[in-house]
């Protein structure tokens, strides 16, 4: 895998409730019946929970499953802490929305039985900066207010961003999920405000800057090149904690081995999605899974 991100870091990197259950589309989107290549066969519906308006692949995996008459369909939810809780509780058939340590701690702390069964791709988190207020990490000044994710890994994420931009220094031997009782040093006098993830693009006019990532910083309309001052470096020759950012597909242990979420994960993994994503998503998302 690492020779995969590291190729995939150099050609791209230059860029609480439930929603609604099966929620209305557009015409041709995830949510609704794609068409079954022989109507007399019954389709095979599979419940994806999704977190976020970055669903485009889902319609691209569509496409690519008719033939198999399978269809996805879409299970939105508003935050990171419902899906998995509905995948281990037979709400869902598959999740795919977070990366490998979110999941590892979600199955540690919380107990589910659930396992990862195909990588997607790298959300890279980035700082966004409020541009009434600053322009650079440079800018930033004792007392401004920085905004990170209220969740353990990612929340690690953001501090060892602010850490590489200079801003803190953490203890190392926390690794890449250091909490803000681990920071050993202020370089700036800043102040860090945790926050559920998907609430931080609306808390930016507030901040100097949000650390967001890339999923809900496309939500909100935010552009992964235009919009930030420092982003995660996400080059595996660099960044040793790369492996465990990348997202994935999730399914109940017990079905690890189903043929149909296994066509899922395959149809996923294609250059037709790749296509997507890298068209779809302003650099938002690497695709990450080998080829």
């Amino acid at each position: 895998m690492k020779k995969n991100l590291r190729k995939l870091f150099a050609a791209t990197l230059a860029t609480a409730v439930v929603l609604g259950l099966a929620g209305c589309g557009s015409s041709g989107s995830a949510e609704e019946a794609a068409p079954a290549a022989d109507d007399s066969a019954e389709v095979t519906i599979v419940k994806v929970g999704v977190v976020g308006e970055y669903n485009a692949q889902w319609d691209t995996v569509n496409e690519l499953l008719a033939d198999d008459n399978i269809q996805v369909e879409l299970v939105k939810f508003s935050d990171y802490a419902a899906p998995n809780r509905a995948l281990n509780d037979g709400e869902v058939d598959l999740n795919a929305f977070q990366h490998k340590a979110f999941l590892a701690n979600e199955i540690e702390t919380k107990g589910y039985d659930i396992v990862d069964i195909g990588d997607t791709f790298i959300s890279p988190i980035s700082m966004f900066n409020n541009k009434d207020k600053i322009s650079s990490v440079a800018d930033i000044q004792d007392g401004d207010v920085i905004a990170i994710p209220s969740d353990l890994t990612n929340g690690g994420r953001a501090l060892k961003l602010m850490e590489a931009a200079g801003l803190i220094e953490c203890d190392p031997t926390k690794g890449f999920v250091p909490t803000k009782q681990d920071i050993t040093k202020y370089n700036k006098q800043i102040e860090i405000l945790e926050a559920e993830s998907a609430t931080l693009a609306n808390m930016l006019p507030d901040c100097a800057a949000a650390i967001i990532n890339g999923g809900n910083a496309y939500t909100a309309g935010l552009d992964a090149k235009e919009d930030t001052i420092f982003t995660e470096n996400v080059d595996p020759a660099v960044n040793e904690s790369v492996p465990q950012l990348v997202n994935v597909i999730v399914c109940r242990t017990a079905d690890k081995d189903n043929a149909v979420y296994q066509k899922v994960v395959e149809a996923y993994q294609t250059e037709e999605v790749k296509t997507t994503i890298n068209d779809a998503y302003k650099g938002a998302f690497i695709c990450a899974w080998e080829e």
